[in-house]
């Protein structure tokens, strides 16, 4: 199958979102050809709107980035939706994909996550363990949805031959981010609590800020920016490189690196420029132990992160300033 070229055109599902933003800037820059459809729009649960999307619109390549996401306390308190709605975009649009032909004229790359993998996988995790032990329980409808979602694009690429790739990134971070205490992820959600405790104490100094858990689990970060990359990189790839490095369709997108919550809290309250006292509430979930993807198949390939984890949270909090801190103030 052919790989990305000057007369694709690439429907990027998500645009709008974290990851979908930066492939649409990322893609732009290259002078790359993009559909776009907000939720609004087009509703990627609603088969019969999305076939009739592919038929019109016609792209060579699609980039699924849309799902529904968030941190420990959405998915705990929305898991019907989480599953529901994941395996309803992940069905959707590439079985539209398929009866559209794309398969045969481009490519489908589908945004797992780090979570497909077990709770104990060992560490560093490689795509030989999807499905080898029990998912973490507090993300396990969404986990769930993604390994559908993988096995819908192995499928497809099996049966029938369509040129699918899925990609599994780690923790995903950067500007565009969601940062509702609510639903979002932990970086962002650090950030917000460290900037919003500066100050607020009664004496005006800043405020203790307590955090979930014991600060040991450790994690990796991508910056967004990073992943878009990838993804650049992926699309242009032959389909035999690919299969190659991969013969199961999957590869690990990640920096290589982790570092404990702990360190992560502290790091981010130096960014902020807070001097809160961070409070660990041990009776809280910590989650899975550790998360680490092995990064090779990828490295192998020719592509690796570039984003320095210091330098994508002060850009990421710089974002924050811009967007939502000022509306936040005054609220």
């Amino acid at each position: 199958m052919p790989a990305l070229t000057p007369e694709s055109r690439v429907f990027v599902a998500g645009h709008r979102g974290l990851v979908g933003s930066a492939v649409v800037r990322r893609l732009a820059a290259d002078g790359v050809e993009m559909v776009t459809r907000t939720s609004a729009e087009l509703d990627l649960r609603d088969g019969a709107a999305v076939r009739r999307f592919f038929e019109a619109e016609r792209p060579t390549h699609v980039v699924l980035a849309a799902a529904k996401v968030g941190g420990i306390l959405a998915n705990r308190d929305y898991p019907a939706d989480f599953i529901n709605d994941n395996l309803a975009i992940a069905y959707q649009v590439m079985t539209a994909a398929h009866e559209a032909g794309l398969g045969e004229t481009g490519r489908v790359v589908f945004l797992g996550s780090s979570c497909i993998y077990p709770k104990m996988a060992p560490q560093p995790m490689k795509e030989e363990h999807l499905l080898t032990g029990p998912l973490e329980p507090t993300n396990r409808p969404y986990a769930i949805a993604k390994i559908a979602g993988i096995e819908i694009a192995e499928g497809l690429h099996r049966q029938h031959g369509d040129d699918t790739v899925s990609l599994m990134p780690t923790n995903m971070y950067g500007p565009g981010d969601n940062f509702d205490l609510a639903t979002s992820h932990v970086l962002p959600a650090l950030l917000r609590r460290f900037h919003k405790a500066k100050g607020a104490a009664p004496d005006g100094s800043d405020a203790p800020v307590t955090l979930w858990g014991t600060g040991s689990p450790k994690r990796e970060f991508l910056h967004a920016d990073d992943l878009a990359d990838a993804i650049a990189f992926v699309l242009r790839l032959p389909e035999a490189d690919i299969r190659a490095a991969a013969p199961d369709g999957l590869l690990n997108v990640g920096v290589g690196e982790d570092l404990s919550i702990r360190q992560l809290a502290e790091l981010i309250r130096d960014v902020v420029g807070s001097e809160s006292p961070i409070e660990w509430d041990a009776d809280k979930p910590d989650g899975t132990p550790r998360k680490l993807l092995d990064v090779s198949r990828l490295r192998d390939l020719g592509w690796s992160a570039s984003v320095g984890l210091r330098e994508g949270i002060a850009s990421t909090y710089a974002w924050y300033l811009d967007t939502h801190a000022s509306t936040e103030a005054a609220a």
